[in-house]
């Protein structure tokens, strides 16, 4: 993707759309914002020189499409019976987020998409969604599905990334554990929703700029990094633990407070199930980060030219994951 007029364009309407959703007054209004959003982000996926593109835009918009007039039929009814609104719009609003049960198009397409259009659907393409959903928490009282996707999402996310070889579909299923954890914090507050979904927009953007600098897309891309630098290397590393949520990097930091908050609330089973999937999630970022540090072969050499803003860009990008050793030192200090 490219950085023409045209895709700023739509990448401009892209935000106003997000932003128009969330802070909307009606569902007519939340309604517009998501469909300038889907509309903005179509041409951002056809603008790819993907083989893939045109299929994956299909899919997308067939899914957003589903979810869009679900929001819309449940608006209409929310003066006559605000129970099967919040039945209606919930499972919604959770398809157009990618979370299980309705993760079924999310792999696929992130499987399509280039990384600078995977970046926006692991982000921006989330925010509207997740913090629509945290709004409707008190007064229509729907803890108890989101509760019920949380869990299911930290399973699929850790179980299903276990075996994949595709680093897209590894990001993928390690976004829709995230989500987990995030519509935790949505239940506990607003100000845990934000700052878990800001530490997670932050670190997956980094992640993936790396692998896009180098243009790694599976396994094999991996092996083929000796002309790496050796501190790149490392960064990649930190920047994965930090995706996992390893002590003491910058991604364990919301998770601590997100843990603390869950166990005043008397959480204990969901927190275990988030918890024991976290520890799955490391095991196939090591794997990835073995692949870098031990398991590259001197005699390939990689084949697609890096690009030289990313490839400066991102180094420095990634390494505010290590900003959280600092954390502790800050807190002591005030």
């Amino acid at each position: 993707m490219y950085l023409s007029s045209l895709n700023t364009f739509f990448f401009s309407m892209l935000l106003l759309g997000t932003l128009l959703a969330f802070s909307s007054l009606s569902w007519f209004s939340v309604w517009t914002g998501l469909e300038l959003n889907l509309l903005s982000f179509i041409p951002l996926i056809m603008s790819s020189n993907s083989r893939y593109s045109s299929e994956a835009a299909l899919k997308y918009f067939l899914i957003q499409a589903l979810g869009s007039s679900l929001i819309i039929f449940s608006s209409s009814i929310l003066l006559f019976s605000p129970k099967l609104f919040s039945f209606i719009i919930t499972p919604a609003l959770l398809l157009k987020l990618g979370v299980s049960p309705f993760h079924f198009w999310f792999t696929q397409i992130m499987e399509s998409l280039l990384w600078p259009q995977a970046i926006i659907l692991m982000t921006i393409q989330k925010m509207a969604p997740i913090f629509l959903l945290s709004y409707l928490i008190s007064p229509f009282n729907i803890i108890w599905m989101l509760m019920i996707s949380s869990i299911l999402s930290a399973i699929v996310g850790a179980l299903g990334g276990i075996n994949q070889t595709s680093l897209r579909s590894i990001m993928a299923f390690s976004s829709i554990n995230h989500m987990a954890w995030v519509i935790m914090a949505s239940i506990i507050s607003e100000y845990m929703l934000f700052l878990y979904f800001s530490f997670y927009c932050l670190i997956s953007s980094s992640i993936v700029l790396m692998f896009f600098s180098n243009q790694n897309f599976h396994f094999f891309h991996i092996f083929n990094q000796n002309s790496l630098h050796p501190h790149m290397k490392i960064i990649t590393l930190v920047s994965l633990l930090s995706l996992g949520g390893f002590p003491p990097f910058t991604g364990f930091f919301p998770k601590w407070i997100l843990i603390q908050e869950m166990i005043n609330a008397s959480l204990f089973f969901t927190l275990l199930i988030l918890l024991s999937s976290s520890l799955i999630t490391l095991y196939f970022y090591l794997r990835i980060s073995f692949s870098f540090l031990i398991l590259s072969s001197s005699k390939l050499k990689p084949s697609l030219k890096q690009s030289n803003f990313f490839h400066f860009f991102s180094p420095i990008f990634a390494s505010l994951n290590l900003f959280g050793i600092l954390i502790p030192c800050c807190i002591m200090m005030f």
